[in-house]
């Protein structure tokens, strides 16, 4: 049987770093904001109670290291718990929230996705506005240390080709590891800044600056505003939150290595390339049709296009107007953009882009090899041989990705969402998107008027698509708890 004891002592301390979080907000409400200081005290109580019983009563067991299936357990089960445990502001503020909506809206927030059941943001308290966007800073910054240091390790999806035994000879992985860590939360947290200072100065107040900073460079998406970005109708804004979503859905180790003037790793980054091709080509597309279409003048066109593109292809879910009305063109490219996601090693979500690179190098090589026979090829991947257990992994990925999305889209039909609704709420969750490309299930409509069963079922697709599926898959293999 696995040791549980040091996995609990792990959660043990996720849960009171959590409670520290509240305890902030306590603090920042009562003397700034002035409404749910008692909500997040309690919440922090509570949750610094469990946090510390848990570290207490495993605190001899405490790991040194972990082991293969103990981590598993941790990202798993420690991700569901911290959702759990963020649900208790929304569930004892005054919102009248059920237990579903409150879990619904403290899982958009971990998992980065901008799915919601609030309406009227305008007069929800400004206290559960900030914690809403310091969840989804949170989540992101887990989604990162899962990207980047979980993930390849475990081997999932074909991650291991970021492994960090690549990255150098000369120091052992869990000081590259600590480095890699220490320089990410860095950069994270000045990106952050830069954001909410340049937003305050294309007009945002300071409130709005940091909470959309926050929602931003996660790839989270929760506005203070029913409209979203598009409630400004402001253009500098518009362009610094595409700015810094493009930022947030790029490898966060390219940032490490302009810091570090490492030019040529940046550009010979073919993931990177090929993520801003992409983003630039389908821009183009959508703002062409929307000119010829919608009678868009150019400028507005490109710049309500590229945010767009940027918002579904980074999973981050604001918008500056209602793409769910577009239709036609848009609403497929944006469909597609969805599933591909953003860079793998970023707060984005999807099947990330360096798996429909494996994918597509090794289309190619079976068609060479349909054309010659004879021919021993390898796909590669900047240059390097893919290995086959990185194809196998990413193909399985593919295949788990798609079976869920097709499960989970029928599960919704049953509650009644029509075939689009269903179609692109299963997306939208498991990429991590939030809002959906139809109008019942826009940017600007939310999800409150949604069945229970169909809020439970999306917030589990949004917690399996932030653990990259097989995360949660292994726990429920018979081999997973087996000697």
């Amino acid at each position: 049987m696995i040791d549980l004891r040091p996995v609990l002592w792990v959660i043990g301390v996720l849960l009171s770093l959590l409670a520290l979080a509240m305890g902030l907000l306590a603090v920042v409400d009562l003397a700034w904001l002035g409404h749910e200081t008692a909500v997040f005290a309690a919440a922090a109580g509570f949750t610094l109670f469990i946090g510390a019983s848990l570290i207490l009563a495993n605190h001899h067991r405490r790991p040194q290291a972990l082991s293969l299936r103990q981590t598993f357990l941790v990202a798993a089960v420690g991700w569901l718990v911290i959702a759990g445990a963020s649900a208790l502001p929304f569930a004892f503020a005054g919102l009248n929230l059920s237990p579903v909506d409150a879990v619904f809206e403290a899982v958009g927030g971990v998992t980065a996705t901008s799915s919601t059941i609030l309406r009227r943001l305008d007069t929800v308290p400004a206290g559960l506005l900030l914690w809403r966007g310091l969840l989804q800073w949170i989540g992101g910054l887990g989604a990162l240390a899962l990207g980047l240091l979980v993930l390849p390790e475990l081997k999932v999806g074909g991650m291991q080709l970021f492994r960090l035994e690549n990255a150098g000879r000369n120091e052992g992985v869990t000081t590259r590891a600590t480095r890699l860590a220490l320089g990410v939360l860095a950069i994270y947290v000045g990106v952050t800044a830069a954001l909410a200072g340049l937003l305050w100065a294309a007009g945002m107040n300071r409130f709005d600056a940091v909470v959309h900073a926050l929602s931003t460079i996660s790839c989270g998406g929760f506005s203070t505003q029913d409209a979203s970005i598009g409630h400004w109708h402001n253009a500098a804004i518009d362009w610094v939150i595409l700015f810094g979503m493009v930022l947030g859905g790029a490898p966060f180790v390219v940032y490490l290595q302009l810091a570090t003037r490492r030019w040529r790793s940046v550009v010979a980054n073919s993931q990177l390339r090929w993520y801003l091709t992409l983003l630039v080509a389908t821009s183009l597309v959508i703002a062409i049709w929307l000119i010829l279409t919608a009678d868009l003048k150019p400028l507005p066109a490109l710049r309500h296009a590229a945010f767009a593109v940027a918002s579904v292809m980074t999973g981050t879910g604001f918008a500056t107007v209602d793409w769910g009305n577009w239709g036609g063109l848009p609403a497929a490219v944006l469909l597609l953009l969805t599933f591909i996601g953003g860079c793998a090693g970023s707060t984005a979500g999807g099947i990330k882009i360096f798996r429909l690179q494996v994918l597509i190098a090794s289309a190619r090589v079976q068609m060479i090899q349909l054309l010659h026979p004879s021919s021993v090829l390898l796909p590669r991947y900047e240059g390097r041989p893919v290995p086959e257990a990185v194809s196998d992994s990413v193909l399985g990925y593919l295949f788990v990705f798609l079976f869920s999305f097709a499960v989970l889209a029928m599960g919704l039909s049953l509650t009644g969402l029509d075939f689009a609704s269903a179609i692109s709420a299963s997306a939208s969750a498991l990429a991590n998107l939030g809002p959906g490309l139809t109008p019942s299930v826009g940017p600007t409509e939310g999800y409150a008027h949604l069945p229970d069963a169909a809020k439970w079922m999306l917030a589990a697709g949004m917690l399996f698509g932030r653990l990259e599926l097989f995360l949660v898959l292994a726990l429920f293999s018979r081999g997973f708890w087996r000697d």
